[in-house]
Order: C-alpha cells, then sequence, then structure tokens
C-alpha cells in the first residue's frame, strides 16, 4: 500500500467513529446532490469514497428496489460506521481503492463522489477510472456539503489557485479523464460539479 492511502486511511480511520454526529445536517444536501444527477428507476450507481454512507439511501431511493447501490471506500473503519448505521441495506459495501475498483468497464450509469477529489493521489489516472466503470453518456456528480471557501475557513486555511475543485482547473482535468462538465456551482452552502461520460 502506498504512503498516499496509508495517509488516507490513517486520516479516516481516526475520525470514522464521530463522523456523521460531527455533521448532522447534511442529509438535505446529499438528498439534492443525488437529485441532481438524474437517476432513474433501475439505474446502476457507484458512490465512489462512501465513507459512512450517508449517501446510499438517497441513492436507493433514486434508483429504486429494482436498481443497483454500490459503495466503494477504502478505509474499513467508515465501512463499519455505515453498516453500523443500517445504509448496509441500501447499498452493497465494497473495501476496495478507487483507483482500481473490482467493476466491469461500462456496467454502471452515474457515480457519486463527496469530497473524494481532494483526496485522490492521481486525480487525472483516478477520475480516468471512474469513467472506466460508467457507460457513455453516464453522470458524474462531485459534491460537498459546502462549497470551497467554507470549507477553507473551516479548516483554517485560504483556497490556493492550484485547487482542483476550482472550474478553471476541474473543467480541463475532467475533459482529459474521459468526462465533460455540464454543471458548476460553488457557493457556501454546497459545491456540486456534474460531468457527462464522453464517448
Amino acid at each position: 500500500m502506498s504512503d498516499d492511502h496509508t495517509h488516507v486511511q490513517e486520516f479516516f480511520t481516526a475520525r470514522a467513529a464521530g463522523w456523521d454526529s460531527r455533521f448532522p445536517d447534511d442529509g438535505p444536501a446529499y438528498a439534492a446532490a443525488v437529485a441532481a444527477l438524474g437517476l432513474r428507476e433501475g439505474d446502476r450507481v457507484l458512490d465512489a469514497g462512501c465513507g459512512t454512507g450517508r449517501a446510499l439511501t438517497p441513492l436507493r431511493a433514486a434508483v429504486g428496489p429494482s436498481g443497483v447501490v454500490v459503495g466503494v471506500d477504502l478505509t474499513p473503519a467508515m465501512l463499519e460506521e455505515a453498516a453500523r448505521a443500517g445504509r448496509d441495506r441500501d447499498g452493497r459495501l465494497v473495501l476496495a481503492d478507487v483507483a482500481a475498483m473490482p467493476l466491469r468497464s461500462r456496467s454502471l450509469d452515474a457515480v457519486f463522489a463527496a469530497g473524494l477529489v481532494s483526496h485522490l493521489p492521481r486525480p487525472a489516472r483516478n477520475l480516468r477510472e471512474l469513467a472506466r466503470v460508467v457507460r457513455p453518456g453516464g453522470a458524474l456528480a462531485l459534491f460537498h456539503p459546502i462549497g470551497r471557501a467554507a470549507l477553507a475557513a473551516r479548516q483554517g486555511r485560504r483556497i490556493t489557485p492550484d485547487d482542483l475543485r476550482a472550474e478553471p482547473n476541474l473543467r480541463p482535468l475532467l475533459a482529459g479523464s474521459g468526462w465533460r462538465l455540464t454543471s458548476y456551482v460553488d457557493e457556501d452552502a454546497r459545491y456540486l460539479a456534474l460531468a457527462v461520460r464522453e464517448d
């Protein structure tokens, strides 16, 4: 396992048990972001870097009982918290790295990724892996329940020009990874970038 993976696992393992209680009011933001994906009954969707699975319930509601919901995360402790919260009833939890997922190519209709981009060790390569598992025309939602400025203020730092989530940086990053950015919102109450899988 690389140092990148070890760092991410250590960071989230230490915070897993109290993660949901730290952000108790995020539910409506997750539901709105899932709604923006435009999922339909029977769709197959991945929650990439699912953490404690806060998106799994709205994803299940969007695709219905005939749909498929898979949550992939690198940190066992986060998946354990998801199961403890009963979210494994809404989707299958898989311990895996989003950089090399055990999923067939073009097997999904959409990917939901909350807070993922800033934790990717090789963003272009990792976003290509997300594109690999999505059919052409499928959707990607890069989401955070607060915007970049609000998150930076919460963490006591400033936004830098090289922030991958900034639209001028994100658009070419996605384009080079098999995605086309279709919508971008970065405001205090939410961050949501939507993209479509190119052919």
